[in-house]
């Protein structure tokens, strides 16, 4: 069975609503583009690792809308790589209605979504999900993830859709590397899911959790 990693752009209060413009959620969002003016070097180069391996992309329907107007017209330049890859991988959209899919390559997965995903990763070793925020809500709820990686940028939105929404599960995550920030204070935190659910404790007893994990 294949492996499915979310890769998210996030603010320190876990707001992840359109980062790359003011155009990819045109629903009242004051703060669209939030993501440009702290983007660097090292961030660049992490996501461009991130996606390596990638034999498949698993997108919510406002996303790949964004992705079909802009990655199919994209060639060479420092997006070459990354062009090359969405626009050479098998696209699975979830979307309730029928949407138009006229990116090379893409597939509207069916109502039973759990299911879908599933069978998604029967066909696949890396399935890579980016940004689809109410996509990745089922996909935490479900428990349908492998690994989670969160580009934590140093400002706070107030406002905006958040990574964890209403109705997450309670849910054990590892951290798999150490934190890794750059120059203007981005910071990569790596997950894998884990077994179970959070424990808890008193400060009186350190370690000595009166939860189960379960």
């Amino acid at each position: 069975m294949g492996l499915v990693h979310i890769e998210l752009f996030t603010t320190l209060d876990l707001v992840g609503q359109a980062p790359g413009g003011p155009g990819e959620d045109p629903g009242g969002f004051r703060f669209g583009g939030w993501q440009a003016p702290l983007l660097d070097e090292v961030s660049g180069a992490q996501v461009a690792a991130a996606y390596e391996g990638t034999d498949a992309l698993l997108l919510g329907r406002r996303t790949y809308d964004i992705f079909a107007a802009h990655w199919p017209h994209q060639r060479g330049g420092q997006d070459g790589g990354i062009a090359a890859l969405f626009n050479g991988v098998p696209k699975y959209v979830a979307s309730r209605g029928r949407p138009r899919l006229p990116w090379a390559g893409s597939t509207q997965l069916g109502a039973d979504l759990a299911g879908a995903v599933r069978q998604v990763r029967e066909r696949h070793e890396h399935v890579r999900v980016v940004g689809s925020l109410d996509l990745v809500q089922t996909l935490l709820r479900e428990r349908l993830f492998d690994r989670l990686d969160l580009w934590v940028h140093p400002i706070v939105l107030g406002e905006g859709k958040r990574v964890f929404a209403a109705g997450a599960v309670p849910t054990n995550l590892a951290l798999l590397e150490p934190p890794a920030a750059g120059p203007r204070g981005t910071v990569l935190l790596r997950y894998a899911l884990a077994a179970g659910t959070p424990a808890t404790g008193t400060m009186s007893a350190p370690g000595r959790g009166t939860g189960r994990g379960g």
